[in-house]
């Protein structure tokens, strides 16, 4: 092609360009509808509902231990693999099941062997009931929250947002995000539900709040 050619296409391309695309709103709702984001009780109330539509287990309590120790009995896990960098006050207080450490990696076939993983969140979403995970010292590696079939995650109740937008804003695009909406499930053509296809088939969440007071964790869901 001449240039005289390739200059002529260019011009044509040029002229025909369409104008450039107007900008995006930004006054858009930004938290639940119909839902005051300083509520906090109606915020965490929401949460816990949206999780239980999705099948999942909430068990709010003030002291992480004995509440994931109750969700690893009530599931029947006997092995459990955590992050390195997860508070020791949230190992499972009284269970006498099997603990490991993902230092050094675990294996898929060690993974998929486990019944259950225990995690923190980065933070967490009211209105459609999700976990987003970035890869932080207490949530540890993506294939460790994918192959065993519990999954536990230890949410606090200042980590909840009521909606999306709030949310990304305390989030940093350039971790590894996984947004977590209940246990792994997907439907096929004939919306016959499957669970477990993507990730662990069962989700228990700890809302560590300090309303819940002290003793036993008061479970929902």
């Amino acid at each position: 092609m001449t240039g005289t050619a390739r200059d002529e296409i260019l011009r044509r391309i040029r002229a025909a360009a369409v104008p450039p695309a107007p900008a995006p709103p930004r006054d858009y709702l930004r938290h639940a509808p119909g839902l005051d984001p300083g509520d906090r009780p109606a915020v965490l109330a929401l949460f816990a509902e949206r999780l239980a539509e999705y099948g999942a287990t909430v068990l709010r309590a003030a002291d992480p231990g004995p509440a994931v120790a109750r969700a690893l009995a009530d599931e029947g896990a006997r092995s459990l693999v955590v992050p390195d960098g997860l508070p020791a006050g949230w190992l499972p207080a009284g269970w006498d099941g099997e603990v490991r450490t993902d230092r050094p990696p675990l294996g898929k076939a060690e993974l998929d062997a486990t019944d259950a993983v225990l995690t923190a969140c980065a933070v967490a979403v009211a209105d459609s009931g999700t976990l987003v995970l970035d890869g932080g010292p207490a949530q540890g590696r993506r294939a460790a929250t994918l192959l065993p079939d519990l999954h536990v995650c230890v949410v606090r109740a200042e980590q909840v947002h009521s909606a999306l937008p709030s949310a990304l804003a305390r989030l940093d695009p350039a971790r590894p995000l996984t947004f977590v909406s209940g246990p792994s499930a997907t439907a096929d053509i004939e919306m016959i539900r499957v669970k477990g296809v993507h990730g662990p088939r069962r989700l228990v969440v700890v809302l560590l709040d300090r309303a819940a007071g002290p003793g036993s964790p008061d479970g929902s869901g």
